[in-house]
This record gives structure tokens, sequence and C-alpha cells, in this order.
């Protein structure tokens, strides 16, 4: 749930849900495990031939900001598929009237 302020001379405030997408969380992290792994061999790979581990690290640290500029905003691409959610539907557990209940009894003891 986001809360959402807009500024204007109505100070209109609204609350956002944010669509869920199973599939597309699952595609989200697909991206961001193959981004690392592929950063990181091609990381080690250099650094072992310029015999040099802070590019190994340079390597892998920018497959991981690839990474999170690739899955962590909520792109479309994310979106396609979201769930479809049952309508609301009206409680029949509504409170009941003072009038109604029934006094509860209290065992003496």
């Amino acid at each position: 749930e986001i809360f959402i302020c807009q500024s204007s001379p109505k100070h209109r405030c609204h609350t956002h849900y944010p669509s869920w997408d199973y599939k597309g969380q699952k595609l989200a992290e697909q991206i961001f495990q193959g981004i690392i792994l592929v950063s990181a061999v091609i990381g080690f790979i250099y650094g072992y031939i310029t015999e040099q581990f802070g590019w190994t690290v340079y390597i892998v640290m920018a497959g991981f900001a690839l990474s999170c500029l690739l899955t962590l905003p909520p792109w479309p691409m994310y979106r396609r598929n979201p769930l479809k959610w049952l309508p609301v539907q009206e409680s029949g557990t509504e409170e009941k009237k003072a009038a109604d209940r029934k006094p509860k009894r209290h065992s003496k003891s």
C-alpha cells in the first residue's frame, strides 16, 4: 500500500495499491541472478588475467548496480500479468444491534 499526496489547492491524498504479478517477480529474479552470475564470471576471468582482484570486485559491483537498475523499479515489463482479485463483498456478519444480542451468562464458582 502506497499513500500518495498531490500538491494541489485541494491537497488530495489517496491510497494506491500496486498490482501483484508473480510472473513479473520471477522474471525480475531471473534477470537479477543472471546479471550477477555473468558479471561474477567476467570479473573473475578479467581479474585472473590481469592479476588484479580489485577489477573482479569492480566488475561484480557494476553488475550489481546494473541488475538493481533493471529489476528494482516497477517497470511495465514486470507488471504484465496482474492478479485478478475477487470483488468486494458485503459481510453478512455486521455488528448486531444491542437489542438482538443475548446477554452472556457467567457461571458462579
